[in-house]
């Protein structure tokens, strides 16, 4: 009888065994895997690739169908994994596994659109992958360049069915160096490519959030990482299905690693985590500036120390009024005048800083009021309005001094902290209404104070957002 239970039992786990087995050929081991052997000049490169799909966007299409009469293969490496459920139903792919960037073999990167959950299964990251590019589809989703089925008019999916004949896995399995790059020097070529960002933070405002599990967080969490080196910040986008989005945002400073991508409506620059544990910021000291902080009034006095609308200025001439400091930073622009009736109008006649096609790798600019002597009046509030068009990650700030001397060679040794209570337009608002500032509090102050409205850009794509700005008034209690 003994006998007959341990070979019941033997029999059982021999079935259990083989159950666990999967047949298909992409679930065994990698060892199992025998190498795609595909000649080399059937090999071509993610720059004629994409030459192809902007040479089709110049002609007026919105796609490209790759026809070859031989079979055509790119080769690249994974570089994203939807294994904590950050990704879904697509590979992030580049073609190489480190950060170089050779003028004839650009480091560039693809999305390839499948529709196919838990890719990771199949997909390691760093395994390098050959894609069969004969009748697919080149085109863009939500403003990064992707690969996938369809025709001359619209991008779809590979399909289950047949992703395994197109995906060809080889059995290596590359460590992958990320691009250490600063936010100001990020292109369009960096999309789809992984990217290593240091001295890095959180938003002081977003201490304490979770990556995606706020009651705002629709799909995706988006979270302000901000640079401790030049202050320009973008948003890391987590999936609400992701199996970390309950946890909170490392509070510290250090690095982040990710895919550089669009946000779904094509509207800012983001960073995609593989996982929680690509942020790693360890670093407990933080660079969060100096603040004013009174909040914000519920009403204002009637009495005014300042009133500019900018009506007096020229179009598209640097701002000029008698006590205020038009100062640039660095690059060639200046404050400006700005006057329109288009989709994004001016409000009459508004102040603007734009660093699009200045061909300057930085656009830093100063709008400083003339002083303001708190100690005078009661009450004092700070009002005033922006809008933007597309920021690209440019952002302005509004900022204050009590110690600058009043000279442009002083802006800069001065010390500025930040009207944290002001409003100012984000990236991801729209570009089309004015917001407003809110009754900016200024009375829990004293002395001579002056505010700066301070742009920061560049004239690259990725950098080169306009701000505009009117209404400013300072109000105080009579």
């Amino acid at each position: 009888m003994n006998i007959i239970i341990h070979l019941l039992v033997l029999l059982l786990c021999v079935v259990i065994i083989a159950s666990c087995i999967k047949t298909d050929d992409y679930d065994l081991p990698d060892v199992l895997l025998s190498e795609p052997e595909i000649p080399l000049e059937n090999i071509t490169t993610f720059k004629t690739i994409k030459s192809l799909y902007e040479q089709a966007v110049n002609g007026g299409n919105s796609t490209v169908v790759i026809q070859s009469e031989n079979d055509l293969y790119i080769e690249g490496f994974v570089v994203s994994s939807d294994k904590s459920g950050n990704f879904f139903e697509e590979l992030i792919i580049q073609n190489k596994t480190d950060g170089s960037d050779p003028d004839n073999d650009p480091r560039l990167g693809f999305c390839v659109l499948v529709n196919v959950s838990s890719l990771s299964d199949t997909f390691q990251f760093g395994q390098k992958v050959y894609v069969k590019m004969n009748g697919l589809t080149i085109g863009e989703t939500s403003g990064t360049i992707c690969i996938g089925k369809g025709d001359a008019a619209k991008l779809e999916q590979i399909q289950a069915s047949e992703f395994k004949a197109i995906i060809l896995r080889s059995h290596e399995v590359s460590a992958i160096t990320p691009k250490l790059v600063s936010l100001e020097n990020l292109t369009k070529n960096d999309q789809n490519t992984l990217i290593r960002l240091e001295n890095m933070q959180l938003n002081r405002f977003e201490l304490g959030a979770t990556f995606a599990s706020e009651s705002f967080d629709e799909f995706d969490g988006f979270r302000v990482l901000e640079s401790c080196d030049s202050g320009i910040s973008m948003m890391m986008q987590t999936s609400t299905y992701s199996d970390f989005k309950s946890l909170i945002v490392p509070q510290e400073n250090g690095s982040v690693t990710g895919v550089y991508s669009r946000d779904y409506g094509d509207d800012f620059n983001v960073l995609i985590v593989n996982s929680s544990t690509d942020v790693a910021f360890d670093n407990p000291n933080r660079c969060d500036p100096l603040e004013l902080d009174c909040g914000l009034s519920e009403t204002y006095g009637t009495g005014n120390v300042l009133l500019e609308e900018f009506e007096s200025q020229k179009n598209n001439k640097p701002v000029e009024i008698h006590g205020w400091t038009n100062h640039i930073e660095a690059g060639t622009q200046a404050w400006e005048g700005y006057s329109s009736t288009s989709s994004n109008a001016s409000l009459g006649r508004s102040a603007r800083f734009q660093s699009a096609s200045s061909g300057d790798v930085s656009n830093i600019g100063w709008l400083i009021t003339p002083s303001i002597n708190l100690d005078e009046h009661e009450g004092e509030t700070l009002r005033f309005k922006t809008s933007n068009s597309l920021a690209d990650s440019s952002f302005m700030e509004v900022l204050y001094s009590q110690n600058w001397d009043g000279t442009e060679a002083g802006v800069t040794q001065a010390t500025w902290g930040v009207l944290s209570a002001a409003y100012v337009v984000k990236d991801s608002d729209s570009f089309v209404p004015w917001f407003n500032s809110g009754v900016v509090d200024l009375s829990c102050e004293t002395g001579t104070m002056h505010i700066a409205f301070k742009y920061t850009g560049g004239g690259q794509e990725s950098f080169d957002g306009v701000y505009e700005l009117d209404d400013i008034r300072i109000d105080y209690v009579e």
